[in-house]
């Protein structure tokens, strides 16, 4: 309940507070000696602070992730996350890992490995191959453990690639699947991505509506989030 708290205060960009629920999400899973459901919970802390752009916090997350478990959905997450902030060395290596110990697993072949190759991909300005990526993942980017992670790069890869309309297609996906995205951050930063669609696709009108909702959705968010600054940022050249 702690951790799915945290969820939900990040989900409003109240980071300090899901920080706070975290840790002692993590130290109430390490006193039952459930390192994995920790190292976990800690995975995921990496991936939020990756997607509000907090290089730093995300590296050290990560690490401690890994020193805790290195199961699966650990893995997957933790290496997520160093893609996204440009860790591509350790990404790579933990997607390789990965590869070799499911080699039959659906969930790592057609959903996890897609989206990391395609992350990975995109931070090396790549994002051709990251579309390409992604292609097959396209039959369970939906699945309830895939929380959307490969829709989101997929759209973040049209962003790369000045593809508005395509990108603002995948974000609306998200939006559209709030069930299955729950209270991951992805589902507020889908409005604010989609703004970004908007401004290459050159429709001024959706992309401020778009921006409004991300920006009211995150109005009692924590001053301090690159991400946040960075949509204010952007909001203001739209005036």
């Amino acid at each position: 309940m702690l951790a799915l708290e945290a969820n939900t205060a990040a989900y409003a960009g109240r980071l300090e507070n899901a920080r706070g629920l975290t840790s002692r999400a993590v130290t109430s899973a390490k006193q039952v000696e459930e390192n994995e459901v920790a190292a976990y919970y800690k995975a995921n802390a990496a991936w939020r602070e990756a997607v509000f752009g907090n290089a730093v916090d995300t590296r050290q997350h990560a690490s401690a992730a890994l020193t805790l478990s290195t199961g699966r959905d650990v893995q997957y997450l933790a290496a997520l996350a160093l893609a996204l902030v440009g860790d591509t060395s350790r990404a790579q290596s933990l997607a390789d890992s990965l590869a070799i110990r499911f080699p039959d697993g659906t969930l790592v072949q057609f959903n996890y490995l897609p989206t990391l190759r395609a992350r990975i991909s995109l931070t090396r300005n790549d994002p051709s191959n990251a579309i390409e990526a992604l292609q097959a993942a396209a039959p369970y980017e939906l699945s309830a453990n895939g929380y959307c992670y490969p829709i989101y790069i997929r759209g973040q890869a049209y962003l790369s690639a000045h593809q508005g309309r395509e990108a603002a297609v995948e974000f609306q996906k998200i939006i559209h699947h709030r069930g299955v995205v729950g209270n991951d951050s992805i589902g507020a930063l889908a409005h604010l991505q989609l703004g970004r669609a908007y401004v290459i696709a050159g429709d001024s009108a959706k992309a401020k509506t778009a921006y409004q909702v991300f920006l009211t959705l995150w109005k009692d968010a924590d001053p301090d989030i690159p991400i946040l600054n960075q949509a204010k940022a952007e909001y203001a050249k739209l005036q």
